[in-house]
C-alpha cells in the first residue's frame, strides 16, 4: 500500500504552541488520530489570524476545507505543547494549499510528531459558490 508523502515547503513564516489536554488523549494514553486534525484546526485559526482573517472573512469571502493529508510521525502525551508551523502555498485562482509542521521538544531535541496539508478553497456562504481568492488575501499568503 503506497503511504501518503507530504512535501513541505523549506520556510514557515508562522508558528504558534498549543498544549496537549488531557481530553486530546485516546485510550492507547496518547494523543489521537483526530485530534491532530484539531489540533492543525486551532494552528489554521491562529494563523488567519494572524493575517487578519477568519475563515468565514477571508478578506471578504469564506473558506472551505476541500481536502486534508497528515503523516503521523511520533506519540504525544498528555503535557506535551506541540509548536505548529503553518505557511501557504500552492496558490490556484480558488484556492491553495496550508502546510503544517507539528513538532514538540524532548530532551532538548526538536521531534516531528506530524506533518499535514489542508486545500483549502474560498467559497461564497450567501452564494453558495466557489469563488477567487480574493487579492488582499492572494498577497498576505505569498509573503
Amino acid at each position: 500500500m503506497a503511504r501518503i508523502k507530504i512535501q513541505l515547503p523549506g520556510h514557515f513564516n508562522f508558528s504558534c504552541s498549543i498544549p496537549i489536554r488531557i481530553t486530546d488523549i485516546n485510550y492507547g494514553d496518547h494523543v489521537g488520530n483526530d485530534t491532530i486534525l484539531s489540533i492543525i484546526h486551532e494552528a489554521r485559526m491562529q494563523f488567519l489570524k494572524s493575517l487578519g482573517y477568519t475563515e468565514m472573512n477571508f478578506s471578504g469571502v469564506g473558506m472551505i476545507m476541500a481536502d486534508a493529508a497528515i503523516e503521523f510521525k511520533s506519540e504525544m502525551f498528555y503535557g506535551d505543547t506541540v509548536t505548529a508551523s503553518v505557511t501557504a502555498g500552492e496558490i490556484s485562482k480558488i484556492g491553495f494549499a496550508l502546510f503544517y509542521k507539528l513538532e514538540k521538544e524532548k530532551d532538548d531535541k526538536k521531534i516531528v510528531v506530524a506533518v499535514a496539508k489542508t486545500g483549502m478553497i474560498c467559497y461564497d456562504y450567501d452564494k453558495k459558490k466557489i469563488v477567487s481568492v480574493p487579492d488582499e488575501a492572494r498577497a498576505k499568503l505569498i509573503n
